[in-house]
């Protein structure tokens, strides 16, 4: 687990290794998709999906800066930085005037992925903001500047439905929730579908439904089953086709401060991401199509 932190300065600096193919504006420059991974329950895959994702997505030649948005830094930890080592992190970035987001993001071990990390700070930042004027819309502000320097920027939200999480809800396009397949995952749903639809009300009209994944799913029990079915009979073309199964393989690869798509390349789990990111890129496409 132990790695030199080194920060990426200029996020211009990051190298592609060839064209992402991310949002464009109205000129036809870069423009990243921001999408929000929530779910107020946790231990659903939210992180190991938010780490996986970007992962996958770097690998395809895209730029991706993954946002830490949970005091307890689990995407550091899943890609071999200790959180309690940051100089600055995430916290900085959206309560230190004197703080450019570009001085908090790191390098990582991931070709094309850059992280905006956080730590336990983070979690004084809720009582802070709500000094703030406009303190829904502080990520936001920190990530504006950002967006023509990547194609996909995905931002962790912690298990809660916080100041923190109605901040990523108000930056973001569009929101994927990861889903457990068991029952006590599946009766809070109506709970975070109302929070997104008030979000979408109140803060941010544009903020779509990218779409609900189905995580942890063990295809040898008949509850997660009939779980993953009910999902289905719900929500229809809003869950993904991709399903993430339950292997150990997600939980070696934070120990190793990889992600599964290096730590074991050619797993379950890590073939499920890569489709995971296709799945993600044809919805993004499909909707700019639409729109044009």
């Amino acid at each position: 687990m132990d790695q030199t932190i080194t920060y990426a300065g200029a996020a211009t600096e990051l190298d592609t290794g060839g064209p992402g193919t991310g949002l464009t504006d109205g000129n036809g420059d870069r423009s990243a998709r921001i999408i929000a991974l929530a779910n107020q329950k946790g231990g659903v895959g939210k992180t190991t999906t938010a780490i996986s994702l970007a992962a996958a997505l770097a690998e395809m030649d895209h730029r991706v800066l993954l946002v830490d948005f949970d005091p307890q830094g689990g995407c550091a930890l899943g890609l071999g930085i200790e959180p309690a080592q940051l100089e600055l992190s995430v916290y900085n970035a959206l309560l230190d005037r004197d703080c450019e987001a570009e001085e908090v993001i790191l390098e990582t071990n991931v070709p094309n992925l850059h992280l905006l990390p956080s730590n336990i700070d983070l979690a004084a930042a809720e009582i802070m903001l709500v000094q703030e004027v406009a303190r829904e819309q502080s990520l936001m502000r920190v990530l504006t500047p950002l967006r023509l320097n990547y194609d996909f920027i995905l931002i962790d939200c912690p298990p809660s439905l916080g100041l923190l999480t109605i901040n990523a809800l108000t930056a973001a396009d569009s929101v994927l929730v990861p889903l457990e397949c068991e029952y006590y995952a599946l009766r809070g749903m109506a709970l975070l579908m109302d929070s997104i639809e008030r979000i979408k009300e109140r803060l941010n009209p544009s903020l779509e439904m990218d779409g609900i994944l189905a995580t942890m799913f063990d295809p040898r029990t008949l509850h997660a089953k009939e779980v993953l079915a009910r999902v289905e009979d719900a929500f229809g073309s809003k869950v993904f086709q991709t399903v993430i199964r339950k292997t150990v393989r997600f939980a070696e690869a934070p120990v190793a401060g990889e992600t599964i798509l290096t730590y074991a390349p050619n797993s379950t789990g890590a073939h499920a991401y890569r489709e995971l990111a296709q799945e993600v890129i044809s919805r993004v496409a499909s909707r700019q199509s639409a729109r044009s």
